[in-house]
This record gives C-alpha cells, structure tokens and sequence, in this order.
C-alpha cells in the first residue's frame, strides 16, 4: 500500500521524514505529489531515501491550473518528467480536462472546493483510465459541518465511482509526517464512506500500480503497452 504526500517545500516535512514515518506506519510506498509551483529540490536523492528506510519514493507531480488550456500546458510539459501526473481538480471545469486526458494518473481531490462529479466524468475516467482520488484529509481533519459535508461528498463519489467502475486511488494527502495515518486508520474512514476494506486497500495500492506501469513505460525497452524492445531491435 502507499500514500500520496506533499514534502518540504510544498509540506512541513522532508521526503525522508515522510518516508521514516510511512515505513514506520508499514506502508510499501509513497508518491511525492508537489504542486509544480513547489517541486521537491533536486538535491533530495530519491533512490538514496528509499533505500536508508526500505520504502518505495515514487517522483510525482501535482499540476494546478486556471483552466484547461494552461491545464493542457503544464500536461505537455511535466508528462516526460514525472512518474505520476496529478491534476489538482476541484472546480467542474479542471474536473473535465483531466477525465478526459489520457496522459493525466490521478484527478486530485475533485469534490474539493467548488468541485463536482457526476456521471459523464466517471464514464470519462473508466473510458481513459484516469484514477479519482478519494481524498480522505477533510474527514480525518476537521470536524462537525465540515466533516459532514465531506462524507457526503466522498459517499456521492463512491457512488459514481462504482456504478461507472472507473478506477480511483485513496490518500489522506498528508503535507506532514504528523499527518500521516496507519493503512488500518484509512480503512476504517473508508468503510464510514461506504467502502469495503478490500476496495480501501485497492485504493492505496492503486498508486504503486501506477508508479510501476509508468516506470515501464519510461524505461528504454518500452515500444507500446505489451511490447518491449528485445534483443535484435534497433532505434530507427
């Protein structure tokens, strides 16, 4: 299972004190989800931190955007750079875009804000296999209105999500060591939104599926999905 973070600058916390806790915690893996504006610095030796604490730190990328034209620029831009692309929804519009672009991993947070989900989006997602996050920080970090109106919005997503069976991730969005939940934590908040604990665990393990397809596909043997390059190919 893996969790999805933001780290020092976009966090409170580095990715090795992210990482220390996950392991701690028994999580297999976590994505690094930045905001483009606050990428992790260079310096910070990802394969080293994975190392030191025996745990997967996979390079990701949240993109926010004004709208969908710029959405489609940082998508063209950050796409080679990255192992996983999210887009941060939360508004109908950013929602849209990202449903409907293939190159897009994770729809971040999407009832967040003014966001909305509804039945065109979900048919979208399973038709491009673009994940929906079931973004569970609001639940496990707020309290009487606010966490009312969370778990409705989380219980309509589920909703959709399984009635379309359109795949979906789940992730406390952690920005701190101390925000960090147990795996055991997630399921149970998960079942109060109507989730089995299998499809909870589906959820969490969802992003390390994604960091190893996308890792595949960036390595030098990819040619297509299901083709690699052997030993008698040739670049052209």
């Amino acid at each position: 299972m893996y969790e999805a973070v933001h780290a020092r600058p976009d966090g409170d916390s580095t990715v090795a004190r992210l990482a220390a806790t996950a392991a701690e915690y028994g999580f297999d893996g976590v994505v690094v989800r930045n905001h483009g504006d606050a990428r992790v610095d260079d310096g910070v030796d990802f394969e080293r931190v994975a190392t030191e604490y025996d745990v997967d730190v996979v390079d990701g990328l949240e993109i926010q955007a004004d709208d969908p034209s710029q959405a489609s620029g940082h998508v063209g831009n950050f796409r080679p750079k990255t192992t996983v692309l999210l887009m941060h929804g939360g508004t109908t519009t950013l929602n849209r875009f990202a449903v409907e672009e293939e190159r897009v991993d994770v729809l971040a947070h999407p009832m967040r804000g003014r966001g909305d989900f509804n039945h065109v989006l979900a048919k979208a997602a399973a038709e491009n296999g673009v994940r929906v996050e079931f973004d569970l920080s609001r639940v496990l970090r707020t309290d009487g209105g606010p966490r009312v109106q969370a778990l409705q919005d989380l219980r309509k997503l589920r909703e959709l999500v399984t009635k379309y069976d359109a795949p979906f991730v789940v992730s406390a969005d952690a920005r701190s060591h101390l925000q960090l939940r147990a795996p055991r934590e997630l399921l149970a908040v998960g079942e109060a939104v109507g989730f089995s604990r299998e499809q909870v665990e589906t959820g969490l393990c969802e992003w390390g599926r994604v960091a190893e397809r996308n890792r595949e596909r960036r390595s030098d043997e990819f040619i297509a999905p299901g083709v690699k390059r052997g030993r008698y190919e040739e670049d052209d």
